[in-house]
């Protein structure tokens, strides 16, 4: 049976413009409505005579829907048998308030060109993204004051002294910045002069992106000699990343240590100190200057991300070395074993021969599958080994 166009099929095609914000785009950059003409399929000849009682409740289903979505033209259908007939052929729509209309979304509409003129005289700047994304406009209709009032204080009002925390506008708190943060970053963008954002930080990075203090960075360090302090008589300090980079200790070695336990547990050694790196975010030590005139021991997992957070520090720390990261005490702690959940490939070009050589052997699953060896499951006796092996080696 051959389909015919319904007034569903229509509102749907109708929808389907809504939906895409094109109409409320073209409504909201004033231009002039084109008249939409959405042809219908209907009845044929034949078709009249063969199921005449079926076209007339089709043509019936378009007179009384057609009032709600627009305006019908007409053509005409017939011949001998049943005659000329006058059939729906197209239906136009005439105007933006008539497609509202059809869709039941005139309210909608009229708030979006409300938000857009006064937009246009509050904060012209704005007024482009709001008219290429009006259907994220109108979802955020209830929260867009708020929006608008912390994008223009932002503006107005940050010079590199605040952290987000102080943007001060009624109803905005940091879980509002941070619900909201993806559609503020695109206004900011808009509003702010070019000079005062920063683009080499991505949208998602407020603080960097629009000239917010960051939040700091800290490093949590102890003493290793038994009767040596840091600074204070402290014997451990956590203390910000800035300050550690003025004030260093004074101690000759550095050893980076990853697991908690064993930075807790690492034997006594004389003029040194042990850093808890923290995984990746040893990348930040790279504000530490100082690290560069220090002996610098890493130790971490054996394991294929070890190894890349060795490769990571050696960018900045060329001289960085490893301790208890070589295939010598892989084998030997053979019954601690466990898998790596999920191991990375990537190309290490900073590792030593040997590191090399262990890194391609377990990505490549030559000892076993994904295999890994946590630092704390290293016997107590082979760290003070390894270390006393360091300091005979300074001492040589």
């Amino acid at each position: 049976m051959t389909s015919w166009t319904t007034p569903d099929d229509v509102a749907r095609r109708l929808r389907r413009r809504w939906d895409s914000g094109r109409a409320l785009t073209a409504y909201g950059e004033g231009k002039p409505w084109e008249p939409l003409a959405m042809p219908l399929r209907g009845p044929s000849a034949g078709e009249l005579t063969s199921d005449l009682d079926r076209a007339r409740e089709w043509v019936a289903s378009w007179e009384r829907g057609a009032g709600r979505l627009g305006r019908l033209e007409y053509r005409r259908v017939g011949g001998r048998l049943v005659g000329a007939n006058e059939l729906p052929a197209k239906l136009w729509v005439d105007s933006y308030e008539q497609l509202w209309s059809a869709l039941g979304t005139t309210g909608q509409a009229a708030r979006f060109a409300e938000l857009v003129v006064a937009a246009r005289a509050q904060s012209p700047r704005l007024v482009d993204w709001m008219v290429r994304h009006p259907l994220r406009l109108i979802e955020l209709e209830g929260q867009w004051p708020a929006i608008v009032a912390t994008v223009n204080w932002i503006d107005a009002h940050v010079d590199g002294s605040q952290y987000v925390r102080q943007v001060d506008v009624p109803g905005v708190d940091t879980k509002f910045i941070e619900r909201h943060r993806q559609v503020l970053a695109a206004l900011l963008d808009a509003q702010l002069d070019e000079r005062r954002v920063d683009s080499s930080c991505p949208r998602t990075d407020l603080a960097g992106r629009y000239g917010f203090r960051r939040r700091p960075g800290y490093v949590r360090l102890r003493a290793l000699g038994r009767n040596q302090r840091l600074a204070g008589g402290f014997s451990e300090l956590t203390v910000r990343l800035d300050e550690l980079a003025e004030q260093p200790p004074t101690r000759a070695t550095v050893y980076i240590i990853e697991n908690d336990i064993t930075y807790l547990a690492f034997p006594p050694v004389d003029d040194a100190v042990v850093v808890f790196g923290g995984g990746y975010a040893v990348s930040a030590l790279e504000q530490l200057d100082w690290l560069a005139h220090r002996e610098l021991i890493y130790w971490g997992d054996i394991d294929t991300h070890g190894f890349a957070i060795l490769d990571r520090l050696r960018c900045c720390f060329p001289h960085a070395r490893s301790m208890l990261m070589d295939r010598a005490t892989l084998l030997a702690h053979e019954g601690q074993w466990v898998e790596e959940a999920s191991p990375q490939i990537a190309s290490l070009s900073r590792l030593t021969q040997e590191e090399a050589e262990l890194y391609r052997d377990l990505v490549e699953d030559a000892l076993g599958r994904s295999v890994r060896l946590e630092q704390e499951r290293i016997s107590y006796s082979a760290i003070e080994h390894a270390i006393s092996q360091n300091l005979a080696g300074q001492t040589a």
